[in-house]
Order: structure tokens, then sequence, then C-alpha cells
């Protein structure tokens, strides 16, 4: 689908710019050029040139041309060879001759130069990285990646639309996975399940998504845990499968953790669910503007080790947007406060020793009042 240009992000971007006395913007990360441009590339060859005044230029390889001609919010579009028989080298260097040219005419220009993570460009399994050739290409750029977080930290009514299209698109697949998830089953055969509603109903979303990728991780009872692969262990009937899931549409994210259980939930699981709840409900009502991101943590991990359990080895609460992880982030040691038009993803997670445990997520949109809930599929899912 082509969105409209969103006018309020992108002024609310120069704005930022203004203040720290950038010409322009030169970003490299799918994510950046999504949030600029409203191009999503296919391979990751791709760059922008935002300026402070003036069209953005996005550069793109040439068998991506009728997508950006489609999709792209600026009609300066500049296409390099995704192959040239007189040019060896990779297509990323051609787009950094590009954004070179392209911003050369610009005096103090900002480059995402303390990027931790970036999100997937739309073929996912082969991420373009970056080489060393591209900062050096601009050796007195500033640091813009605090910028562009800032900006991104706050959602307009555009990107609220969207975001609301991949949590419906989650919760579509958890109901399907809810109707057909039996003991037995592996946890990959969970995933594929999930997963392929995801991409299979999830693109052509009521006619506003192009594309919508899934990405899961599912443990099963005792193989619940942190930071481990989806296997092929057996869904345990009476125990929760837990879904640590992201749905990606047209590249705006939502980021989600949830439980389907084939049968009666196990006592100790319910009483554990009934504390988790309770700590959720503690943290989502601390998030309102204004509020610290700080205590926020506090609050979760302050809950989750009174009741004699372990605090969680993750973090617990994070932004979401045009990437499943992205600032802000709460943290006991760190600074910041919860502003209206946030999205976080809050997740308090409590985990047994030798495996087994629950963690409850969804994302929540910052209003005036408190909090919205982005998806329909429920936290509590005793049914």
């Amino acid at each position: 689908m082509s969105w409209p240009r969103d006018d309020a992000k992108l002024e609310r971007v120069r704005s930022l710019m203004a203040d720290q006395d950038l010409d322009a913007l030169v970003v490299r990360a799918p994510d950046n050029v999504l949030y600029l441009t409203n191009f999503w590339g296919m391979k990751g060859f791709d760059a922008a040139v935002f300026p402070g005044e003036g069209e953005p230029i996005l550069i793109t390889i040439e068998p991506s041309a009728q997508d950006a001609a489609e999709t792209c919010w600026t009609p300066d579009v500049r296409l390099v060879p995704g192959y040239d028989a007189t040019d060896p080298r990779p297509p990323a260097l051609r787009s950094l001759e590009t954004a070179r040219e392209a911003a050369k005419d610009y005096g103090r220009v900002g480059l995402e130069l303390t990027l931790g993570t970036q999100a997937t460009d739309r073929m996912v399994g082969e991420p373009t990285t970056y080489t060393k050739a591209w900062f050096d290409a601009f050796p007195d750029a500033a640091d813009a990646t605090p910028l562009l977080n800032a900006a991104r930290a706050i959602k307009t009514d555009q990107e609220l639309e969207r975001m609301r299209l991949a949590n419906e698109i989650a919760a579509a697949a958890m109901e399907h996975v809810a109707r057909e998830l039996r003991p037995g089953m592996k946890e990959s055969e969970a995933a594929a399940l999930w997963q392929g509603f995801v991409h299979g109903e999830g693109t052509g979303w009521k006619g506003k998504v192009e594309l919508a990728f899934g990405f899961s991780l599912v443990w099963s009872g005792p193989g619940i845990r942190t930071f481990t692969a989806t296997g092929h262990r057996p869904v345990q009937e009476h125990e929760p499968t837990l879904f640590e899931i992201w749905v990606c549409a047209d590249g705006y994210w939502c980021d989600h953790t949830k439980n389907v259980c084939p049968g009666t939930l196990d006592p100790r699981y319910d009483e554990l669910l009934d504390l988790l709840l309770g700590v959720y409900g503690r943290a989502l009502d601390h998030c309102r503007p204004g509020a610290s991101l700080a205590e926020l943590d506090r609050i979760v991990r302050r809950g989750i080790t009174d009741a004699g359990l372990d605090e969680p080895t993750h973090p617990i609460a994070h932004g979401v947007g045009a990437r499943a992880h992205e600032p802000p982030y709460a943290h006991q040691a760190g600074g910041g406060t919860i502003e209206e038009g946030m999205v976080l993803a809050v997740e308090p997670g409590a985990y047994w020793q030798g495996g087994g445990g629950l963690r409850v997520e969804d994302n929540f949109l910052i209003t005036a009042d408190g909090v919205e809930k982005l998806s329909s599929y429920p936290d509590d899912f005793r049914r």
C-alpha cells in the first residue's frame, strides 16, 4: 500500500535537526530509510539523504525502481545498478558513491554512528552490513542516532495505524494457533502454524499490507526459558506453550509474548500467571506521561523478586515501531521519562530453575490518561 506522506513525522525530524545545527542526515539502516522515505528495501543496498530543507533523496538499486515509484514519499529517487559488467564491487559501494555525491553540498551531516541494531530488509535471511568505507566517506559527520531515536520514540497517527495492522495480524495468528494447537506437536510445528498464518493471511491484510513476515520463538512447558531456539520438544498438555512473536507489516512492527494451553492449566502455572498479571497491572498503572522509565523497571523486577522468584534476565520494557526493539528502554540505572505518543512493549517474566515459567507481553500506546493495549489477544489465556 502507498501511504500518504507523513508530514508530521518529517517536520519532527527537521525540528530536531535544526536544534542540533544539522544540514542533512545520511542514513543506511533499513528502518531509518523506511522512516524517512517510506521505502522498505529488498536487500539493504539503499540509503537516504534527508536535508533540513527540500526533498529527501532515496538511493536504491535499479531492480527496485518500481517499488520506489509506488511507495516512496520523495520524487528524487536515484538508481544504481544492482549488477554492473564494468564494476565488480558490491552494489552497496555504488550506493555509497551516490549518497556521498548527493550530500556533498551540505555542511554538517548526521550519520548513524552508534547504531547498535537495525531492522531487516524484505529479504530477511541475509542482512546487508555496513563497511568501514561508509563511515570514512563522511569524516566530519555528527552522530545522528540519538536524534533519530528521539524522533522515532513519539509516534504519529499514520505510524500508529500501521502498527495497529501488525498487532491485528499477530492477534489473528494467535487465535488460529489457539484453535489448532495439540499436545504432542513439535514446538517447531506450533511456530510454523503461527508464522504461516502471518505470512499467508497477513500479506494483503485488509488491502493495506503489501508484505507481512512473522518471527517467533516457541517453547512449551519445561522448554520455556529465555534466549534459546525453538526446537523439536513436544507441546505439553495442561502447560503453557509460549510464543515470543514479532510481526513486521511493510516495515512496521509489533512485539508480543502470548501463551496457549491445551487443556486445563496446571495449578502451579495458575499461581504464576496470577502473580505476573498482578505485576503487569501495577507496571501499566505506572505508564503515564512524565513517569520514570527507571521506576518502571524497578516495579516489575521488585514485584517478581518479592515473590521469591528470580528476576528476568531480559529487558522488561522497550519501544516498538520501525523496529521490534528500539529506544526507549526501561532500566533502573538509566534515565528518561514515559511520554504521550510512545508505544512500549511491557514484558514481565519469571522462570523456574531447570525450565518452565511464563512471560506476558503486549504493546501499549501511552495516552494522556494511561495506556491503550494494541493487541486483542488476551494476556490471561485461561479459557
